[in-house]
């Protein structure tokens, strides 16, 4: 649950440019040249790579888009935990006194194409990060893996796009916590930030919010769409992990704290992200009086900390949570999320999420 002082600062950020289609953000990094073509040095990477390779799926044709979505029928089929914790508690003076079935199922068409439009716009600064990583990391391994990376980002645009277009028919702009992080991953010159921001933090939160989705959903277009995108997804925060661990074992501790710091603050921002203050206002509902109710709610700790199981033990692997007498271990027991530490790692699990066989026949048909 949120202290008065995190709601506060939470309320505080906005997004400024809703109405905007394009948005800059000024990057200082170098494009690094590496003369050494020499492949092996990196087994792990190349193992990756040759993985990505054969595991390309389009989503145009691969993809049923000639089912018929009821997206009512879904969200029916769908447990609300919030919309359960409202309907226990005398509602009396709360913007949801007057909410009968018909606002609770808006409500619940809105969080859903909310949720949506926030992984389209987490894929595109997926997108952008990783066409990045290509120019700034100085091996060409992971150059290699990274232009892979590339590809499937865009893939995982065009059908996030395409869904919220063609199926539900309504999007949200992107939320000002996602959209301060993504900016500063991308305006961030060292490549390692790049690769942690995005790679780490933000690839790994989506991974656990695909998976939650995909177990919840009935709708089979949809769960079709995020099997696949999970599939990609589980190899992205693997290339993050094999790369970064590399690079972690020879920094100095004051170099790590940077890294902690900026793991930490991303940590934040994306729990932040899930509040989705931008519903209530489409609802007509004051946000501050939505929010304070939502904060109340006991499920709410618990589906937040679930969304950062692969994050903590990733930031194990890497050393983030121990160097610098445990800085990152003391921020993550106090957000409740140090229980996942010794949860399997994506570095050795993405081969479980990967398409089978059959799955990429059936998608080559």
């Amino acid at each position: 649950m949120l202290t008065d002082a995190e709601l506060e600062a939470l309320l505080s950020v906005s997004n400024n440019d809703v109405d905007e289609v394009l948005h800059a953000v000024t990057d200082q990094a170098d494009a690094i040249f590496t003369w050494d073509y020499t492949k092996g040095a990196r087994p792990a990477l190349d193992k990756l790579y040759e993985k990505a390779k054969v595991s390309q799926w389009n989503g145009e044709t691969d993809l049923p888009w000639d089912t018929e979505v009821d997206p009512e029928r879904d969200i029916a089929q769908m447990m609300s935990t919030f919309q359960e914790f409202a309907n226990q508690r005398d509602l009396s003076g709360t913007p949801f006194a007057r909410w009968g079935d018909r606002e609770w199922m808006d409500f619940n068409l809105e969080q859903q194409a909310w949720t949506l439009s926030q992984f389209l716009h987490g894929e595109q600064g997926a997108l952008m990060c990783t066409a990045k990583i290509v120019e700034t990391v100085p091996w060409i391994d992971a150059k290699y893996y990274a232009a892979t990376q590339v590809m499937d980002e865009a893939r995982h645009v065009e059908v996030f796009a395409k869904y919220l277009q063609t199926k539900l028919e309504r999007s949200y702009p992107v939320n000002a916590h996602l959209g301060l992080l993504l900016d500063d991953v991308i305006a961030d010159p060292r490549w390692d930030l790049t690769y942690l921001g995005m790679q780490i933090m933000v690839e790994g939160l989506a991974l656990a919010a695909f998976g939650f989705m995909h177990m919840m959903t009935t709708e089979p277009l949809l769960k079709q769409l995020l099997r696949y995108v999970m599939s990609d997804e589980a190899r992205h925060v693997a290339f993050g992990v094999l790369s970064l661990k590399e690079y972690y074992e020879g920094l100095t501790d004051a170099e790590m704290l940077e890294r902690q710091e900026f793991a930490y603050e991303a940590s934040i921002r994306m729990r932040d992200r899930f509040m989705t203050q931008e519903v209530f206002e489409r609802m007509g509902v004051n946000v501050r009086d939505a929010l304070t109710l939502v904060n109340q709610d006991p499920g709410r700790p618990m589906f937040q900390a679930m969304l950062f199981s692969k994050i903590v033990p990733n930031c194990r692997k890497l050393g983030l949570l121990d160097r610098n007498d445990g800085w990152l271990r003391q921020r993550y027991a106090d957000m409740g999320v140090i229980g996942f530490e010794h949860w399997v790692d994506t570095g050795d699990e993405y081969e479980t999420l990967q398409l089978g066989a059959d799955e990429l026949g059936a998608a080559a048909s």
